[in-house]
């Protein structure tokens, strides 16, 4: 990829809001369940329907706005947005136009057009070889996600790489889902992006011409088709082509990209106020109980942000637990332990064997949650005392950590044991280090002129002798006094 172009990206993401019936209809939403059971003359379009608002589809994005910062309307304006295809049998889509539910906002790093609510449309699904009807290859539409309410969520154009795109994606979806306006299961299409895409040359302001790629439902998709597209462009820039502007499709199997059809504007879509529903103000219960809500739940970027800053984590600790709450959760009930050192140093190391070594054992289990786990959060947090107070070298205590993952019990139970407990001071080991340097007398040449790197051979000596039970750091240290280093 040329490093003459700068990608400029927008999305759009389109995600299920979290709701028991559809927009405008009371059509139950149950995912998986036979085609075309849960419809009504409402969702199919039939003459004479009278839609209804879903109110807890606008109190769910009434929360998404809180959370995003951005503008909350004062009123709901509903538009039709007309276009006409098999999935859509009113020929045209309620949605919303010039007055979305809310303007602006950001989420990190990436700054929000919008966010607005409208109906889905259903799911068409092209058959194969074997649904041939009349020597024709068939299409059948399944109306039960037809009417499901989605907010859509647009970005500014401020995304530069696909894998910024990707890494925007993953914090959106665990805002979302920790926030419980949507389960966002890409799977099930709870949660699909669309993305604009365009290049310019590196250091120019203004925007080239761009394309969408549509319906991307898994973040290496989205990287793929992203990483395709801008490649496509710059070649086409290249070799004096001019980009186009259309809609596209990304094939992840083949990583080919084909043209769906001309980019649509606003114009194209004819829209106009929805006549069934005129403009009303949002209701004020609606507002007091989203921000009831809202302020009930503590955020990624929040509890990033207070780990970072007030527990001292190391940013990519913070960043971790925050974005699995299970794991944050555990590590605020170890954190809790009464210990006799309580300082960013105790808080730092639980971090690191909550998020690496326990999350390594328990993820070979398929076991996301360590509260569903045999470690009860007083042994975690025992094994990080013994480990601090050198009671225990670390190797010891990931040994005690195998047998509370696979039976529970004492750290101190466990080591007493299973003579895990460190080789005392250095009284007991200055002996069994004097006999490593007289082993190694080549090792000790190096070390005295200043070469420490050979150490590593002292300490292995050591660790054989005292069976794993001496503590690496101390060894150095009796090694540098014996030798007056």
């Amino acid at each position: 990829m040329s490093a003459a172009y700068e990608p400029v990206i927008g999305l759009e993401i389109h995600v299920q809001l979290a709701t028991r019936t559809k927009m405008f209809c009371g059509c139950e939403l149950v995912f998986g369940d036979p085609p075309n059971t849960h419809t009504c003359p409402v969702c199919l379009g039939m003459p004479g329907i009278l839609p209804v608002v879903n109110a807890e589809a606008i109190r769910l994005g009434l929360m998404i706005g809180l959370a995003f910062d951005g503008e909350l309307a004062q009123r709901l304006v509903f538009h039709r947005k007309s276009y006409f295809y098999p999935d859509l049998p009113k020929g045209y889509q309620i949605s919303q136009f010039d007055e979305p539910l809310v303007a602006g906002g950001r989420l990190g790093s990436v700054g929000l057009e919008r966010v607005h609510v409208e109906e889905d449309a259903a799911k068409l699904t092209h058959l194969g070889s074997s649904g041939r009807i009349g020597g024709s290859t068939a299409s059948v539409v399944d109306y039960n996600r037809g009417g499901t309410p989605l907010a859509e969520i647009v970005t500014l154009p401020e995304i530069h790489s696909a894998e910024e795109a990707s890494s925007w994606l993953r914090l959106l979806r665990e805002t979302l889902r920790q926030l419980g306006v949507s389960d966002v299961n890409m799977e099930e299409g709870s949660l699909r992006c669309d993305a604009n895409i365009s290049i310019r040359p590196v250091g120019d302001t203004t925007l080239g011409t761009k394309t969408e790629l549509k319906n991307m439902n898994s973040f290496r998709f989205i990287e793929q088709g992203i990483n395709a597209e801008v490649a496509r462009q710059i070649a086409l820039v290249e070799s004096g082509e001019r980009v186009q502007q259309e809609t596209l499709h990304f094939d992840p199997r083949t990583g080919s990209i084909t043209s769906l059809r001309s980019k649509e504007g606003s114009h194209d879509y004819r829209y106009f106020p929805e006549p069934d529903m005129p403009p009303v103000p949002v209701p004020d219960e609606l507002l007091t109980s989203a921000v009831a809500a809202r302020e009930a739940v503590e955020l990624p970027l929040e509890r990033e942000a207070r780990y970072r800053d007030e527990l001292g984590l190391h940013a990519e600790s913070a960043r971790l637990l925050a974005y699995r709450p299970p794991l944050a959760a555990y590590f605020e009930r170890v954190a809790a332990v009464e210990a006799a050192q309580q300082d960013d140093t105790r808080l730092q190391q639980l971090a690191n064997w909550i998020g690496n070594d326990l999350v390594r054992r328990l993820d070979a289990l398929e076991i996301s949650d360590p509260a569903d786990s045999k470690v009860d959060p007083a042994a975690l947090a025992g094994i990080v005392d013994l480990v601090l107070a050198k009671t225990i070298n670390r190797k010891a205590g990931e040994q005690v950590l195998d047998v509370l993952v696979a039976e529970g019990g004492c750290p101190e139970t466990i080591v007493e044991a299973k003579g895990l407990a460190a080789v005392g001071g250095g009284d007991e080991l200055r002996p069994i280090v004097q006999e490593a340097l007289d082993a190694n007398p080549d090792v000790v040449e190096k070390l005295r002129s200043g070469n420490m790197k050979p150490i590593g051979a002292i300490v292995g000596h050591v660790m054989k002798q005292t069976k794993g039970r001496a503590d690496g750091g101390e060894v150095t240290r009796i090694t540098r006094e014996i030798l007056g280093l």
